[in-house]
């Protein structure tokens, strides 16, 4: 009698600037994608007022951070502006062994860490159209003071640079309907799904 093998998941990876619309794209892929979930990341940055603890991030201090990387329960961390993020590895592989699709909307540094521990997983790096319409969308945010966002949008091009060397797939978000669908055609192909 044949052993039945359980399909395992897959890891999904979206990176991009600041600003380009990643957490809306995850979502909306999220949506229209059955067995697919959101990686919630833990973070040290203080939670917006349109923030949900747990559906967001997860909000924590720098102390439960440091212990959390200490327990080595973290797959990547990186510090980013002054604040510490990281990918619980709990969820990631419970996502895993159910045999979903996780996605985990995370930095370049990050997804390189990542994609050493899961050498399959599909990158997808979300680019803007323009660094002026960038910097529009940042502004429209107002989620940091001027010398942030300006640390941002300069990290942006690095980050971007970085993006062509290690990134599978690159998708311009200028018409959110249209990146959307890319994606979710990424996706599908990645996983061997049929239309």
């Amino acid at each position: 009698m044949k052993k039945q093998s359980v399909k395992k998941g897959t890891v999904v990876i979206v990176s991009g600037p600041s600003g380009v619309g990643k957490s809306t794209i995850c979502k909306e892929v999220v949506k229209r994608l059955k067995n697919t979930r959101l990686s919630v990341s833990v973070t040290t940055r203080p939670k917006s007022e349109k923030e949900v603890d747990g559906q967001d991030y997860w909000f924590i201090s720098e102390a439960q951070f440091r212990q959390r990387i200490n327990e080595g329960s973290l797959l990547e961390h990186a510090e980013v502006f002054g604040n510490f993020y990281g990918t619980p590895k709990d969820k990631v592989d419970e996502a895993l062994q159910a045999g979903e699709t996780i996605i985990l909307e995370i930095d370049v540094q990050g997804a390189r860490q990542i994609k050493a521990i899961y050498p399959t997983a599909v990158m997808i790096f979300i680019l803007p159209p323009t660094k002026k319409q960038l910097a529009e969308r940042m502004n429209l945010r107002g989620r940091e003071d001027v010398q942030t966002a300006e640390k941002r949008l300069n990290g942006a091009g690095v980050e971007i640079a970085a993006a062509w060397q290690y990134y599978e797939h690159m998708v311009i978000n200028d018409d959110l309907e249209q990146a959307v669908k890319e994606i979710v055609q990424i996706i599908k192909q990645s996983i061997g799904e049929k239309e």
